[in-house]
Formats: C-alpha cells, structure tokens, sequence
C-alpha cells in the first residue's frame, strides 16, 4: 500500500515540475519576442545626414537668434570712409548753347564727354574742400537760313577749374557742389571747311568774301573763337564701394561768345573712382 501511495507522489511531483518549466519557458519566449516587435530601429546614416538637415538652430537662454539680416548689419563695414586725396570722374556729357549772334531762339544741343579730377585739401578726417581740374567736349548740329544748308555741325572744347565743397553724405551717396571758371572755343565752320568744291557762303561775317570763301553770304554763325566759360552746379555719387561710385552731375553754364552773356544747361553723368587716403 505504502508503495502505491509513493508512487502515485512521485508521478504528481514530475507533473507539477514539468508544467512549472513548461510556463517559464513559454514566458521567456513571448518576452523575447514583445522586446524585438518594440525595439527601435538603428538610423542610416543617410537619416542621420537628414535629420541634421532639418534640424533648426535654438537660441541660447536669453539670446535672440541671428538672422541674415543682423548679420548683415553687424558685418565690417566697407562703405568710404571720405578720406580719400584724389578723385577722378569720367562720363557722358549733354549740353546746349547758341551758335550765332543773330540766331536768337536757336539753341543747339551737344554730345561729348567729360573728365574731372578733384584733390581734396585738409586733413584725412575733414576733407571738406577741394580744387578741380575739368574738361569737357561736345558736338551737335545747329540749323541756319541758307539755301546751301539746313544743319551744320559745332563743336565746343572747354578746360576750366575750380573748387569743390563736400555736403550730406554716407555709406550710400554723397552729394558735392562746384564752381568752374574757365573758356570755351567754339568751332563752327567745319560744314563750310568741308563743302565738295568749296563753299558759296562763309561761316561768320567778318570771313565773308575772303580765305577762299564765297561772297554770297555767311551763315550768321560765330567766328571761331575762345571765349569766357562757367558752370556752376553739384553731384551726387550713388557708392558701389569704397572707392567706386556713380555720379549723376547737372550744372548751369554761362559763356559770352557773343554781345552778352548766356545761360545753357549740361548734365553729365558717369564713373567716380576715390584713391589716395592720407
């Protein structure tokens, strides 16, 4: 009887056990496998390049960030500074004029060019006065009573000088003023230099009849000549650097070819380059 008993024990005992290990087996397996659905997924190094892209900058604590514009405020500046000895001015120029004495109301208008050379006085931090070296040439035609022309062609050539005055300004434009005093030679028989065979009239009346020219008349022009020249006027540079600048430049001319004196109008404009600081 004991014998049955012990052996019924001991086949329970084996059950119990083997159902024990069964279940923790079974359980580490449904772990292991939860622990690989949820694992997370290693990055690529092309996500990692990707998420460094789209990452934004955080300011610190306190701080504002940079943007581009404050950058751009808070870089070097390069604008002139106005300390400049020399500068030197080169353009396009327009201006009228009159090309006789008895031709009232019949302004003509030029082409030319200009260049102009200015050396600043004072120290480097005031530059606030300078003298100017200028010339200017033009050309254009102007029409005349004559039954042999209908335009002829004047040229105008014109060195002059004066002061110069700086006003406003900063890193963007500044604005001068001048004064030039100086003459003009007005050449204006050239058509009649060059008509084929020669011409039947002269440019002016005091050539009338002689130097090879006809006796029929003249074409109520000037004379060749020099003669007294002025302008007064400002400029206004636009800065592309800090030596290089834009300028536009009217002025108010006078000149006294004739019995008085008359009043023109020529505007320039063209290229400012600034060198020599001291």
């Amino acid at each position: 009887m004991l014998q049955l008993i012990k052996k019924t024990f001991d086949c329970a005992t084996r059950k119990v056990v083997c159902a024990t290990t069964l279940s923790l087996l079974a359980g580490m397996a449904l772990t292991g496998i939860a622990a690989a659905q949820t694992q997370t997924p290693a990055q690529t190094p092309a996500d990692s390049q990707s998420s460094s892209q789209t990452q934004t900058p955080t300011a610190a604590p306190g701080t504002v960030a940079v943007t581009k514009a404050t950058a751009a405020a808070l870089a070097p500046y390069t604008g002139p500074k106005y300390n400049n000895r020399w500068e030197l001015f080169a353009g396009l120029n327009y201006m009228n004029g009159q090309a006789g004495q008895v031709q009232p109301g019949r302004r003509y208008n030029m082409g030319g060019g200009e260049v102009m050379g200015t050396y600043w006085l004072g120290g480097a931090p005031v530059k606030r006065w300078g003298v100017i070296g200028d010339f200017r040439f033009g050309a254009g035609t102007t029409p005349v009573t004559s039954p042999f022309y209908n335009r002829v062609l004047i040229m105008q050539s014109i060195p002059s000088g004066g002061v110069q005055v700086r006003g406003p300004k900063n890193r963007y434009a500044a604005i001068d003023f001048h004064a030039l005093a100086g003459e003009t030679y007005g050449h204006f028989n050239y058509a009649v230099n060059h008509y084929p065979g020669g011409s039947p009239v002269s440019a002016c009346a005091a050539q009338q009849g002689i130097d090879g020219y006809g006796n029929v008349g003249n074409l109520g022009l000037y004379c060749n000549h020099w003669a007294p020249y002025g302008a007064v006027g400002g400029s206004i540079d636009f800065n592309e650097s800090a030596k290089l600048a834009i300028r536009l430049q009217p002025d108010i001319t006078f000149e006294h070819f004739g019995d008085e004196t008359r009043v023109f109008f020529a505007i320039s404009m063209g290229a400012v380059y600034r060198f020599g600081t001291k």
